[in-house]
C-alpha cells in the first residue's frame, strides 16, 4: 500500500481584517497556516500552508484574500539590463 503523496508547500500573502486580526490568526493556524510574518496594523499576513489547504483559508471569516507569494528577480545595479 503506497503512502498518500502530500500537497506541496506554497508561500501566501493574506488580507484580514485588522480588527479582528489575532482571531483570523489563530483561525487560520488551525485551518493549516504557518505564520511568518504580520503587520497586524495592516491586516496583512505571511505564512506557508499545503496547496490544497489554501481553499480552507480564503473560507475562514474575516479573510479578505489569499494570494501565492511571487518571487521577483532584479538584475543587479550593474547589469546591463535595465
Amino acid at each position: 500500500m503506497s503512502e498518500p503523496t502530500q500537497s506541496p508547500l506554497v508561500g501566501v500573502i493574506l488580507a484580514v481584517d485588522p480588527d479582528r486580526f489575532a482571531e483570523v490568526v489563530e483561525a487560520l493556524r488551525r485551518a493549516g497556516l504557518t505564520v511568518t510574518g504580520e503587520q497586524p496594523v495592516l491586516g496583512t499576513l505571511s505564512g506557508t500552508v499545503a496547496e490544497d489547504r489554501i481553499p480552507a483559508l480564503e473560507m475562514v471569516d474575516g479573510v479578505e484574500s489569499v494570494d501565492r507569494e511571487r518571487a521577483v528577480q532584479l538584475p543587479p545595479p550593474d547589469s546591463p539590463i535595465q
